[in-house]
């Protein structure tokens, strides 16, 4: 069963309040509305997760065209999981998520997004991220 968490939700409601200011200050857009209604209820019951299927439509619609706007793979292009090992050293995948990647719901890609991000063991949080730093020239004039 997919989850969406609580900080994906957040995510999307701020993606929409940019995307669709209030007029007056008051008024919502009714993708905001929809998403404010799930995430009032996870944090009425205390609650971090909402199950993808459970999701009202008009939610589900509005968390979709938010996670449209996201990178669809953590892949960095260096699989290790081809090579044997059970979870990659690029993406910090697992072999079963590597291979499943295609099928999975946008839910169960957020889940692992969110598990590999929490992780940062994998060279796409490390190694490969500080070299973009380091070789990023030097704006001093």
């Amino acid at each position: 069963m997919s989850r969406i968490h609580i900080t994906d939700i957040e995510a999307a409601i701020n993606h929409w309040r940019a995307k669709k200011p209030s007029p007056d200050g008051i008024t919502l857009a009714p993708e905001l509305r929809a998403l404010a209604e799930v995430y009032a209820l996870l944090v009425y019951y205390h609650e971090e997760e909402a199950d993808e299927a459970s999701f009202p439509a008009q939610a589900l619609a509005a968390w979709r065209g938010w996670y449209d706007t996201t990178p669809d793979t953590p892949c960095i292009a260096i699989c290790s999981t081809s090579q044997g090992d059970d979870h990659c050293k690029g993406c910090g995948r697992s072999f079963e998520e590597v291979q499943r990647w295609p099928e999975m719901s946008p839910g169960a890609k957020r889940t692992t997004w969110r598990r590999i991000t929490l992780e940062s063991t994998s060279w796409r949080f490390g190694r490969y991220a500080d070299r973009a730093v380091e070789n990023r020239p030097s704006l001093k004039a």
